[in-house]
C-alpha cells in the first residue's frame, strides 16, 4: 500500500507533463489551406499574399483573400486596417472597378477578405495594378504592383449604358459550379459614379430568361427574376438549367419604377437580349 501511496502521484505528474507536451506540439491552423496563392505584393516592410480558390484573377467577379507578413520577423500581422484600389491604366485614361471593403475575416487570426469585379481584361498595352493602403499600430504603409487579368472565355461581366444615361456593370457571382437543377443565381449590380467610384445599385430588378441557342433557343421552367438582397447587397434569383451545355442568360434591367433601362424580351423574332451573361458546363 505504501508503494501505491508514492507511485500514483508520480504517474499523475508524468501524465500531466505528457499532456502539456502534446498541447505544445499542436500545429497552428493554416487559414489559407483551401486557397491558392495568386501572387505577392511587397514594399520594404511587408509582403502581402493574395489568394483565390483557383490561384488566378479573372475578368469578372473575384473573391479575394489576403494576409500580410512582416519581412523582419516573418510573422503574419493580425491588426492591419486596409483599403485597396484596383486601377486599369489605359492609353488615354485610367479607371477603377466595383469592389467591396477589405476586412478581417471573423474567427480568423490573420486573413482579410473582399471582392473585386474586373469589368475588362488586360491587353499588351493596357494593364491593371492593385494598391493596398493600410495602417498597423497607427503607422501608414502602401504597396502596389501590376496584376494579371486575362480575358474570360464566357461573358460573366458586362458594362452597359441604360436609357437613363448611366453606365451599369453586372457581374455573375453564382453559380460558380452550375448543375442540372434549379440553381441559386446571384448577380452584382453597380453604376459608374465616376472613373474611380462604382457603388452598388439598390432596389432594382433583373428579369432572367436563360436560353440554349444551339438547342432551338429553348428556355427552362421555374426561373425566378433577381431582386435586391439588402443583407448581401447583391441580387438573388433562381436559374433552372435542364441540361449541360452553353446557356445565354438573357436579362432586362428595371429601375425602381419598373422601367426597362437595358435589355429586351426574347421572342420568336428576337432571339436574344442585348443585355446578357453566359455560362457553360
Amino acid at each position: 500500500m505504501k508503494f501505491l501511496k508514492y507511485i500514483l502521484p508520480a504517474i499523475l505528474v508524468l501524465t500531466t507533463m505528457s499532456c502539456s507536451d502534446d498541447d505544445n506540439d499542436i500545429a497552428p491552423i493554416n487559414e489559407v489551406q483551401d486557397l491558392m496563392k495568386v501572387q505577392e505584393i511587397s514594399n520594404d516592410n511587408h509582403t502581402i499574399e493574395v489568394y483565390t480558390k483557383s490561384g488566378t484573377l479573372v475578368q469578372g467577379y473575384n473573391n479575394i483573400t489576403i494576409r500580410i507578413k512582416d519581412k523582419s520577423t516573418q510573422a503574419f500581422i493580425e491588426n492591419a486596417v486596409f483599403t485597396w484600389k484596383p486601377v486599369m491604366h489605359m492609353a488615354s485614361m485610367s479607371h477603377s472597378c466595383p469592389k467591396s471593403d477589405l476586412v478581417k475575416v471573423a474567427d480568423m487570426q490573420n486573413v482579410y477578405n473582399g471582392f473585386i469585379v474586373f469589368q475588362m481584361a488586360e491587353n499588351e498595352m493596357e494593364k491593371w495594378d492593385l494598391t493596398f493602403n493600410y495602417t498597423i499600430n497607427g503607422t501608414a504603409y502602401e504597396a502596389t504592383d501590376f496584376i494579371g487579368i486575362p480575358a474570360s472565355d464566357k461573358k460573366t461581366v458586362t458594362a452597359v449604358t441604360g436609357i437613363d444615361g448611366v453606365r451599369y456593370i453586372l457581374a455573375l457571382i453564382e453559380p460558380q459550379n452550375p448543375e442540372v437543377k434549379i440553381n441559386d443565381i446571384i448577380v452584382g449590380l453597380y453604376k459608374m459614379e465616376n472613373m474611380m467610384s462604382f457603388p452598388v445599385v439598390e432596389n432594382f430588378k433583373i428579369n432572367l430568361d436563360p436560353r440554349m441557342p444551339s438547342m432551338g433557343n429553348h428556355s427552362s421552367p421555374n426561373n425566378q427574376d433577381m431582386v435586391y438582397n439588402a443583407t448581401t447587397k447583391m441580387y438573388d434569383g433562381k436559374l433552372s438549367l435542364t441540361m449541360t451545355g452553353y446557356w445565354k442568360l438573357n436579362l432586362m434591367l428595371r429601375n425602381q419604377n419598373n422601367e426597362i433601362l437595358k435589355g429586351e424580351p426574347v421572342t420568336d423574332v428576337n432571339e436574344a437580349s442585348t443585355l446578357f451573361l453566359e455560362l457553360e458546363f
